[in-house]
């Protein structure tokens, strides 16, 4: 059965598998998950680990690297970072792309808790496998004038965490900031002195005091019964009437040696939101959650809770993860609609039929649903890169449909009056090869993009996989649906190709051009030549990039006071910094962290974050000049305050892939102290070079610390030793948890410590009453010394050596250009680095040159898969050069394009360029095929013109319908269009080329190569026919 009455046969199944998958599309839609990334497993696992408060160097010999040893045996582990401080430090285990990471992470659980045991007594770890969810979907701010901080946590904790986390897709719920109560018992040296009670009868009596156990079973008259001593202590007058001591005088009870009153954990992290202090409530998707479902969720869930809270306590929301996704499908959405709307005008403009452009545009949403289809068949979600392949998709679709449509119109014209509406079936099957290789041509393309590598190939596959799942629908629609649909809805007896009344300006016009290239084909080179030259002089001129250019609404602030710098001073310096942001009129608010990171990063009292989020796009300018404006108030205004800003993906990726900087230089070798003086050379050589901006030298230190040293001699002289001291110092400053108190929703913790004057300065530890066996008191500045230490610097180490890592950000230059820089007049002069010490170049500019090369490789396997397929096609090795000729001269158009855009050549920007080869030689199939069939009747000249005449319509109606479907992501119309802004650009740059190369340039090579020459007859006859010649 010919394909032509096969359609005819099943026309009805054709159109309702069209529409059955069209509507399954449509469900899917509502159904499919909505997050920021595609489904990626990011091979980094992080290890957090806690040691009290040794100094580093001590944390590195016991702790960092028994851990290091263990995780670097691991199958698969590429690579062992660390990060160790006073007391605690970061281990990120970095494996290599396409690990399980489910197993990976078991493994390395299981590692920590082989080695853990030899580590100190009290070291704690957690492992946290990193994905996207390591930053919150979604987060609010509670803050009150009069309810206390304490409160606002009570309520945060006990009542809005349960509420969340039953919401379908949250994983975890979190609360920051605030304050938690609990008991202080103040202890009175001097009155438990005077009461011979010592401080160790204090802290076992409130333990003692406090039971509740099980101490057997009765049975009794058939029923057991269990048996339970419950001595609980629940109030404050309770903990007040404790027992301390007993003897011949009588008894002592707690509130006559201390004061018992209420209070708050200690802690070194503050958190606030618009200048006020806050208690946060951060809500995390699970991997797989649909984000925007969450967030709507949460805002419903606390939309019902707010009538329950107090009166004047204020819920903000401060940063909303959703909203970038939710806009960038708003921009999608717009996009899509606004290319079909111009291509409408198009085939209007051409065809002069609202019914054969209906035909051509219902595809576009046959095609995209039905697409949306397979991603959800195959498990994926709708994010920013699937988003993107779908808009970029649009013009495949239109193109697929005119091409056909046209075909099926211009042969129905040329058809007898009365057998017109029957050649529409006929003129599909002969076009159905052409279209094929065609289809196949782009297809080849996408197909090696899907196994790209390392973390653009876990982005960009999911974009390769869409636009390769619509391009193949769009094929089966073209071939199926738009024969069965224009057949049922033109009446093309009735309906007259205004292209046979007669030839219009743009079709006279090439047909001139074309016949005196063909007279003089030298003439070609007058626009062949200029064209790679100008590519060329783009090629050297246009920036080099990492992500495009993506307003997301917010930005994160990381900022570092002096090291050492207390909480109290840190807040106040970054305080100015927040009424920067309070001043400026694009910020709506802001979230501020001092002593923890929004990504649980391991941070100090002199580091934290800010995250500013943005008003509507409507209501201010774009980002970049806003972050700019705010960056130089605080350079002018907060000078001793070190800063760094970034958008959100890029400070999330840099999270999750390690990799936070475009600038790393990595200094390894040498003496600790050689290396970090090599550190602030190199940090201050590169501050120097144009573009680079948010410098350091990689060197954390942790602040001084005030060595105690006992005197054994004089502490044994009055009863105590080093050990003693120890406990009573921590009692002290700390204080120590010594039992707790039960609450109806929590336990109350009872602290016993000295009151706050004897530890507020650093004067006055040296009266701290120090115990005695004999329960006499002496001042610790009697048998101890004190020492200011100066701080040590945190410790890096790679692979278990030891590194120091200079970082930079790059503003308004691109990333070749500066790298290049850096290592011509810092890294490679003599003097810089001295012997035994390396560096190597990581950070983003190192992933970009992976991606790179794996773009590169693409490329080439792109273009072999084409030569293959126009061989299989056309059996001749001289149509494959013509046809890859003007693919690869299009290619070259995407430089011309970026430069006069002022858009920067990154991943997104080469895959759009690998894309027009394959869109090129689609456009060319179409020619050739055309003038194959016309070759057997026509000498080739003629057969070449004529190919180009009958070609010329559909060519240009495909071309000027997928720039203009294009437009609006190459504008940049929209939030979060602009991740597509490169891609699209590089595609029209592209199409504009390969509109006259295909229609001049192809049927001149053609022509040159195809007609008998006799510099092939030197050749063997064998060689002569294995080449076409």
């Amino acid at each position: 059965m010919k394909f032509g009455a096969f359609l005819g046969n099943y026309k009805r199944a054709i159109l309702f598998l069209m529409a059955a998958f069209a509507i399954g599309g449509l469900i899917a839609t509502l159904t499919l998950p909505l997050s920021l990334f595609p489904k990626v497993a990011f091979p980094r696992v992080r290890i957090e680990l806690n040691s009290g408060v040794r100094p580093a160097h001590q944390m590195v010999l016991l702790v960092t690297k028994p851990a290091e040893r263990a995780l670097r045996a691991i199958p698969h582990v590429v690579s062992v970072r660390s990060e160790t401080s006073r007391g605690s430090a970061q281990i990120y285990v970095n494996f290599g792309w396409g690990t399980p990471m489910v197993a990976a992470t078991s493994q390395v659980n299981a590692a920590m808790s082989q080695t853990t045991p030899t580590m100190p007594p009290g070291t704690t770890y957690t492992v946290r496998r990193m994905d996207p969810t390591v930053f919150p979907i979604i987060a609010y701010a509670m803050t009150s004038p009069t309810v206390s901080q304490s409160k606002l946590r009570t309520i945060a904790r006990y009542q809005i965490v349960p509420l969340l986390t039953g919401i379908k897709g949250v994983a975890r719920v979190a609360v920051n900031g605030g304050d938690t109560p609990e008991v202080h018992v103040l202890i009175d040296p001097r009155r438990m002195l005077a009461k011979h009670v010592t401080l160790a009868e204090v802290r076992q009596a409130i333990a003692r005091a406090n039971v509740l156990s099980v101490v057997g079973r009765v049975q009794d008259q058939d029923l057991l019964y269990l048996l339970v001593q419950n001595n609980t202590v629940a109030s404050l007058d309770q903990v007040r009437n404790i027992v301390v001591h007993s003897g011949p005088d009588g008894i002592t009870r707690l509130d006559e040696v201390a004061t018992v009153t209420m209070g708050t954990v200690p802690k070194y992290v503050s958190v606030a939101e618009d200048g006020k202090a806050a208690t946060m409530v951060l809500v995390y998707q699970q991997p797989n959650g649909n984000a925007v479902a969450v967030a709507k969720a949460v805002k419903q869930k606390l939309a019902g809770f707010k009538p329950s809270l107090p009166p004047d306590v204020t819920l903000t929301k401060w940063y909303d993860q959703s909203a970038l996704v939710t806009a960038t499908a708003g921009s999608v959405r717009d996009a899509i609609g606004i290319g079909v709307i111009l291509a409408g005008v198009i085939l209007i403009s051409f065809l002069r039929s609202w019914r054969v452009t209906l035909v051509a545009l219902l595809m576009v949403p046959a095609a995209m649903s039905t697409a949306v289809l397979v991603l959800s068949v195959m498990g994926m979600s709708f994010n920013i890169m699937t988003l993107g392949g779908l808009a970029a998709s649009v013009g495949l679709v239109i193109d697929d449909a005119i091409v056909m449509i046209e075909h099926l119109a211009r042969r129905a014209g040329e058809a007898k009056a009365g057998e017109k509406q029957g050649r529409v079936l006929s003129a599909s099957s002969e076009f159905l090869p052409p279209l094929s290789g065609s289809s196949l041509a782009t297809l080849i393309v996408f197909t090696p993009l899907s196994f790209l590598s390392g973390l653009f190939g876990a982005f960009f596959s999911a974009l390769s996989i869409t636009m390769a799942a619509t391009l193949i629908v769009s094929w089966l629609l073209s071939a199926f649906a738009v024969p069965v649909l224009a057949r049922s809805l033109i009446n093309f007896d009735k309906w007259e190709d205004p292209q046979s009344r007669k030839d219009g300006r743009m079709l006279r016009t090439q047909q001139s051009l074309l016949r005196r290239l063909f007279a003089r084909p030298a003439w070609l080179l007058l626009g062949i030549v200029p064209l790679l030259l100008i590519a060329y002089f783009s090629f050297t001129r246009v920036t080099t990039g990492f992500l495009p250019r993506l307003d997301q609404g917010g930005f994160v602030l990381d900022y570092r006071t002096q090291p050492g710098t207390s909480l109290a001073e840190s807040v106040r310096e970054v305080k100015q910094i927040g009424d920067i942001l309070t001043a400026d009129p694009a910020v709506q608010t802001y979230s501020r962290r001092t002593g923890a990171g929004l990504g649980g990063t391991l941070s100090t009292t002199s580091e934290g974050d800010f995250f500013v989020l943005l008003k509507p796009l409507g209501q201010r300018k774009l980002i970049w000049p806003i972050m700019q404006r705010i960056s130089d108030q605080i350079k002018a205004k907060v000078p001793g305050v070190t800063f760094d800003y970034s958008q959100l993906m890029g400070d999330l990726l840099g999270d999750l892939t390690g990799l936070p900087q475009p600038i790393v230089i990595s200094l390894s070798g040498g003496a600790s102290q050689e290396l970090l003086e090599t550190a602030r050379n190199v940090a201050k050589g590169i501050s120097g070079i144009k573009g680079v901006r948010s410098v350091h030298n990689g060197i954390v230190v942790a602040g001084n610390s005030l060595d105690i040293e006992v005197d054994p001699a004089r502490a044994a002289m009055v009863g105590v030793d080093p050990t003693a001291v120890e406990n009573q110092i921590n009692t002290a400053i700390a204080g120590s948890v010594v039992t707790k108190l039960p609450e109806q929703q929590r336990f109350l913790g009872v602290r016993v410590t000295l009151p706050e004057g004897y530890s507020r300065y650093r004067y006055d530890l040296a009266n701290i009453p120090v115990e005695t066996r004999s329960g006499a008191l002496v001042p610790l500045g009697d048998i101890a010394s004190f020492h200011v230490v100066t701080g040590q610097p945190e410790i890096d180490r790679n692979n278990l050596t030891r590194v120091d890592d200079v970082t930079g950000r790059i503003t308004g230059r691109g990333f070749s250009a500066t790298i290049r820089d850096v290592k011509h007049k810092v890294l490679d002069k003599p003097s810089m680095l001295p012997p035994g010490i390396h560096y190597t170049l990581g950070g983003l500019y190192k992933q970009l040159r992976l991606a790179f090369q794996g773009v590169i490789r693409v490329f080439m396997l792109a273009l072999i898969g084409e030569v293959a397929l126009l061989l299989f096609l056309y059996r001749s090795f001289r149509i494959a050069i013509a046809v890859l000729a003007t693919s690869l001269m299009s290619a070259s158009a995407v430089f011309i394009g970026l430069m006069l855009a002022g858009v920067a050549l990154n991943i997104t920007a080469l895959m759009g360029m690998t894309m027009i080869l394959g869109l090129s030689t689609e456009t060319a199939i179409f020619y050739v095929s055309e003038f194959l069939e016309l070759r057997a009747a026509q000498p080739l000249g003629e057969a070449l013109i004529a190919a180009s005449r009958n070609r010329l319509r559909p060519i240009a109606m495909s071309t000027f319908a997928a720039v203009l479907t294009l437009m609006p992501l190459a504008l940049d119309i929209g939030q979060g269009a602009g991740m597509q802004q490169p891609l699209a650009i590089a595609v029209i740059s592209g199409f504009l080329v390969q509109f006259p190369l295909s229609l001049l340039a192809l049927p001149v090579m053609l022509n040159l190569l195809l007609r008998d020459h006799h510099f092939t007859e030197w050749l063997p006859a064998r060689v002569r026919g294995w080449i076409g010649a």
